[in-house]
């Protein structure tokens, strides 16, 4: 269905089809991937009976080259690996040309979610890569009522801008996992994100793993008694 002009897929609840009142558990997928990529994670996360998952699909067609991939914003990947490569930090202050844009977008999805689909006793937001990062920047520029963050393999972005936000969302309990070999997105900078929220009063559950840019099932476990705990 669409919401809030995004198109979304959405399982769960009593009828596996997002039916009845139950918790909500927003995910949002990252660059490159279709619309579809996170889908699965509505099974192999053991969220609370009734848990209704919604996924949905970023606004921007990356076309042919990612065979159906889309994006949140434009990252340019090849000259990322460059400068990597050249050793060449990242600017963690930066702020993405289109992420006021991709957040607007979100924001009036959350705005219609619980017209759409009824509403629900608690929702966690949350996402892997880009969507992590997209998730964080709304949680952070809102109000909005979360139980939760979950924060897959994401990074640091727009950093002065969330280090002013931070305080207002002390307390919102807030899952992390990242990848010690992540060939993306560095292991040192998603530490100081999460040093970041820890220091502003952010409890964080941190899940390093050995692995690179991806959810292996130990994060999927410890994802799982997260949502257990922040929906119960």
């Amino acid at each position: 269905m669409k919401i809030g002009g995004l198109e979304v897929r959405i399982g769960g609840g009593d009828d596996g089809n997002g039916a009845g009142g139950g918790p909500i558990v927003v995910l949002l997928h990252g660059f490159g991937a279709p619309g579809s990529d996170l889908v699965p994670l509505g099974q192999a996360l053991g969220a609370p009976q009734g848990t209704r998952f919604v996924f949905p699909e970023a606004p921007i067609d990356l076309g042919p080259e990612y065979m159906g991939g889309r994006a949140w914003w434009w990252i340019d990947l090849e000259e990322r690996l460059r400068r990597q490569a050249l050793g060449v930090e990242r600017d963690v202050a930066e702020v993405p040309d289109g992420l006021d844009a991709a957040r607007a977008k979100m924001d009036a999805l959350l705005d219609e979610l619980q017209d759409a689909v009824g509403p629900a006793p608690g929702m966690v937001l949350g996402g892997f890569s880009q969507g992590a990062m997209l998730s964080l920047d709304v949680a952070l520029r809102s109000a909005r009522p979360l139980a939760g963050l979950v924060l897959m393999s994401g990074t640091h972005i727009a950093a002065r801008q969330w280090a002013m936000r931070l305080d207002a969302r002390r307390g919102l309990p807030v899952f992390m996992s990242h990848g010690r070999d992540d060939e993306l997105l560095p292991f040192s900078v998603a530490e100081g994100l999460r040093d970041a929220l820890t220091a502003s009063g952010l409890p964080v559950e941190w899940v390093p793993f050995r692995g690179g840019h991806g959810i292996p099932s130990n994060v999927l476990d410890r994802a799982s008694a997260f949502l257990r705990r922040v929906l119960a």
